[in-house]
């Protein structure tokens, strides 16, 4: 690897971050925190129920905005429940020391956002979520606000994640145009302008087709894997005909309706498509990692999984129909490990698929396109 190259800064140089006291902690980072383009975070030991979101601005930092707006504060060590339609706010264990040519991004876990937890990263000085500057030196916080269901968390648990950039990192049209042709970024026609288009899948023979997030379900365990029964959290969605309404302020996991590849020299990050679309927010967790669904990473093409909030008005949503994008970063280096290679690769080969909390339920989803 060329020392200081443009990108998206690879597992290996997140390690020497480690190393070299970029990213430091009291507790040692462990190794399986790393991951191919990012590093998990871990909730700190105390979490403060806040009034409101905030940031904390220009020349401020976290903690004084937090003596203004803190209800009450938690031990969780042991465990907490946080409750649904409530905002916390938590320091995380890790805290940055960023070279001048470093800033850096967080987003959601993939199990967080399947969760409708909402969790952003929030740093002193900050007017922007889930954004880090360059040069950054100081702490960093979460704030978590389940949405669908009440999570218990605890010291330790990882539900945000953070990647480093150096330098401009996305890709033209043009270079992902030729990267489509190359490699088949995307199974069915690909649609590029300012990034990947990606569209739903709705199966079109009255199946079903997605989960919809009940309303007055249990706790979920964050740290628990394949525990709880997916019937007594979600409800089936069926199609009609390839297309299904949207009922407002519920949650929905649906799927792309094609698979996707991201080679391992590149990164990809899903944000939402433009508004006039419609009136729905996709995808909390955002974060693509070099060799998810490639071929070369066990992947074969793998679905994007989509994270779905109706808002105010009930919205027709079709098969096909666009609804989001992705933008390819190239990295600074191909990783060791690509996702797919490494244990933990939770969502490699994913159809239409639940949080890694659920029993296994996978169902069929549209087709290529």
């Amino acid at each position: 690897m060329t020392r200081n190259a443009a990108g998206v800064l690879p597992d290996s140089e997140i390690s020497r971050f480690v190393e070299s006291s970029v990213v430091e902690s009291a507790n040692p980072v462990e190794s399986d925190q790393i991951q191919p383009a990012s590093l998990d975070l871990r909730l700190g030991s105390v979490a403060y129920r806040v009034r409101v979101s905030f940031l904390p601005g220009k020349g401020r930092t976290v903690g004084e905005r937090l003596e203004v707006f803190q209800m009450h504060r938690l031990d969780i060590d042991e465990g907490v429940v946080l409750e649904k339609g409530c905002v916390y706010v938590v320091q995380l264990q890790e805290r940055l020391s960023l070279p001048g040519d470093v800033h850096a991004a967080a987003n959601a876990k993939s199990s967080t956002g399947r969760l409708d937890l909402l969790t952003r990263l929030v740093a002193d000085g900050g007017t922007e979520f889930d954004r880090v500057e360059e040069g950054y030196v100081g702490p960093l916080y979460a704030e978590i606000c389940p949405r669908s269901f009440s999570v218990l968390v605890r010291t330790g648990s990882r539900l945000n994640q953070i990647r480093f950039r150096r330098g401009a990192t996305s890709l033209s049209d043009n270079e992902l145009r030729i990267l489509q042709h190359a490699s088949g970024l995307v199974s069915g026609n690909a649609s590029i302008d300012g990034g990947l288009g990606f569209s739903v899948g709705i199966q079109r023979d009255n199946s079903e087709t997605g989960f919809r997030a009940k309303p007055h379900a249990g706790i979920i365990d964050v740290d628990r894997a394949g525990l709880y029964d997916p019937t007594e959290f979600w409800d089936p969605v069926f199609a009609s005909n390839g297309s299904i309404i949207l009922d407002p302020g519920s949650f929905y996991i649906l799927a792309s309706r094609d698979e996707v590849s991201v080679p391992p020299e590149y990164a990809a990050e899903m944000v939402p498509y433009i508004s006039m679309v419609g009136e729905f927010r996709v995808h909390y967790a955002g974060f693509f990692d070099p060799g998810f669904g490639h071929s070369s990473s066990g992947g074969a093409g793998s679905k994007a999984v989509l994270e779905v909030r109706c808002h105010e008005a009930p919205f027709l949503l079709e098969d096909g129909q666009l609804v989001g994008r992705l933008i390819f970063e190239r990295m600074a280096a191909k990783p060791e490990a690509p996702y797919g290679v490494i244990d933990g690769s939770n969502y490699q080969g994913q159809g239409l698929k639940l949080s890694k909390h659920f029993k296994r339920h996978q169902v069929p989803c549209a087709g290529r396109g």
